[in-house]
């Protein structure tokens, strides 16, 4: 359903007090040719009513030869920003950038970053983006969730039909996405709503079992037949099934790059106001799938690049797939039972804290 153009710029406007936009400060928005004009528009506006200094940085597209799918997640690495050291001196002067392009896993992202600047990635529909907009709950629903798995030396992820994952923790740091960008140096997505990490290097061992209903992303399908992924020292070392299966090892084996079997980042969606069936009511190519990705109780594992946390994986194949249906252990502390959220474990961190 359309929106008015006055709902998105409160809900920008909501954004950017929450990302502590001051009077002033240098706004950068980062375009290319597929993002939303409303969305454009709606930013734009709200920032200059909030007195930020706003510029507009436009980019050519990458990787149409390269990549399988018009997702812009579907190949990474090579960026509009790669070589462009006008753009990225720009962006690092920037206080805030506003990616309505989706500049993700890519040293310029992390050169911004640690120059000081804040990342705010929003690439959903407006409609998408009016409904998850972020909240302070967030912020505290996945921070209590995130100190949970600080403390924890190792994520189990079990179902009934039959995954039992283990990973070990510990070596890389542990991510909470709310949706808005608060300090200096951090980047975040509108919408998200999760909390995850990385396990250790080489150390993820068992089996994934996808069924019914799971979601494959950038195919931005659901799961329609059981597909058997047995993992070994931290990589996917078999992937069984049927047609699906097939296809899905067709997809990795197109980037011929071993690296895009391993484990990367793991964790579970917290996000209240998202939905599973969301996926299917959108054309393909109108959305990335982020209710799926943020879904209160799923567990969310991907393949692919390790570069975000610090790791030196940067294969240009990324993978997410949320699972409907798992129980998540951190250590003998359940998280998540049957999909669900164990919300008094979340009601204790938060009394904790």
């Amino acid at each position: 359903m359309a929106v008015r153009d006055t709902d998105l710029i409160q809900a920008w406007i909501n954004v950017l007090n929450l990302s502590k936009l001051k009077k002033g400060d240098a706004v950068t928005v980062l375009t290319s040719d597929h993002t939303h004009p409303q969305t454009l528009r709606c930013a734009v506006t709200a920032a200059t009513m909030l007195g930020a200094i706003v510029s507009r940085l436009d980019l050519p597209p990458v990787n149409a030869e390269k990549s399988l799918s018009r997702d812009p997640l579907a190949y990474l690495g090579t960026t509009p920003l790669t070589g462009n050291l006008p753009a990225i001196a720009a962006l690092k002067a920037s206080d805030l950038i506003l990616d309505l392009m989706t500049l993700l896993f890519s040293p310029e992202q992390h050169e911004i970053l640690q120059a000081g600047g804040k990342i705010l990635l929003a690439v959903e529909p407006p409609e998408v983006l009016l409904r998850l907009e972020p909240t302070r709950e967030d912020y505290v629903r996945t921070q209590a969730a995130a100190a949970l798995l600080k403390q924890a030396k190792q994520m189990r992820i079990t179902s009934a039909s039959g995954t039992d994952l283990y990973c070990p923790l510990g070596e890389y740091p542990c991510v909470s996405e709310y949706g808005f960008v608060d300090e200096p140096g951090r980047w975040d997505h509108w919408p998200s709503g999760f909390t995850f990490t990385w396990p250790n290097e080489g150390q993820s061992r068992g089996t994934i079992v996808l069924t019914k209903g799971d979601v494959l992303l950038p195919m931005k399908t659901y799961v329609g037949e059981p597909i058997v992924l047995t993992v070994e020292n931290g990589f996917v070392s078999d992937i069984k099934g049927g047609v699906e299966a097939d296809m899905l090892t067709e997809y990795i084996e197109s980037f011929a790059d071993p690296e895009a079997y391993a484990i990367s980042h793991i964790g579970w969606g917290l996000q209240k106001r998202a939905y599973w069936s969301t996926l299917g009511l959108y054309d393909r190519e109108a959305t990335i799938g982020m209710d799926a990705r943020a879904v209160s109780g799923n567990f969310l594992f991907s393949l692919g690049p390790n570069n975000e946390a610090g790791g030196s994986r940067t294969t240009a194949c990324h993978i997410d797939v949320p699972m409907r249906s798992c129980d998540v252990y951190l250590d003998e502390l359940q998280v998540v039972a049957k999909g669900k959220v164990i919300e008094s474990t979340l009601v204790r961190q938060e009394a904790m804290s």
